[in-house]
């Protein structure tokens, strides 16, 4: 379990409460941890999963984008909540682990929704067109350019529109005053930033290492 700051029997509580993942998905997530190992805790927590999907279908959401999503857990958890003809664009780094994500949006037909692009977001993402904006975000990759990713994202979303961001509560280090690591500081900055934008509105959520919930006014 992510959310380490929560009673681990509430944790419990709360995935068996969660609907539950598909076949194609569980496959998805228990071939990640025999092929990362310990990296798949890279992978999002059950809790995020369905929280995803039903995020973008309440945003109505045709435009959406993801930075940083491993084996393609969550790209396959976006397209499903989009509206009719809408498209996901996916920027990763790895072809590796993107490898993995391809067949399962094959297997899962969702291929034709789902754009990726490989490189260094900063550079991939700033060159993104702004026609048409963004209506939906979720971003999950490393966290010193969170503050970059999150405003080149601001700049093309569309008012009204979403954006999910994940491990803000780092474990529940930022709220921890004896708790002063570069990854901490790190994760404090970016959510004071978030709390200060005059263009947005915000809610920390304490689903599995934290979510960010914000919507661009």
């Amino acid at each position: 379990m992510k959310a380490t700051y929560l009673d681990p029997a509430l944790g419990q509580y709360l995935f068996a409460h969660t609907t539950e993942p598909d076949d194609l998905l569980e496959s998805l997530a228990k071939e990640t941890r025999e092929v990362a190992q310990r990296q798949a805790t890279m992978q999002i927590a059950p809790d995020q999963r369905a929280f995803l999907t039903m995020m973008a279908q309440l945003a109505g959401a045709s435009n959406a984008v993801a930075v940083g999503t491993f084996t393609g857990y969550s790209a396959l958890r976006v397209p499903r909540g989009l509206a009719p003809g809408g498209r996901l664009t996916w920027f990763g780094v790895s072809e590796g682990w993107t490898a993995i994500a391809r067949r399962y949006w094959e297997r899962a037909g969702l291929a034709d929704r789902i754009d990726l692009i490989i490189g260094p977001a900063v550079e991939t993402l700033a060159a993104f067109p702004a026609d048409p904006p963004i209506d939906f975000a979720f971003i999950d990759a490393d966290k010193p350019n969170y503050p970059v990713y999150y405003d080149l994202i601001m700049e093309r979303l569309a008012p009204g529109g979403l954006i999910l961001v994940d491990n803000t509560l780092w474990d529940g280090k930022v709220a921890d005053p004896t708790t002063d690591d570069e990854g901490t500081r790190t994760m404090r900055a970016f959510n004071d930033k978030v709390i200060a934008d005059p263009r947005a509105t915000s809610i920390i959520l304490p689903i599995a290492d934290g979510v960010t919930l914000i919507r661009k006014k």
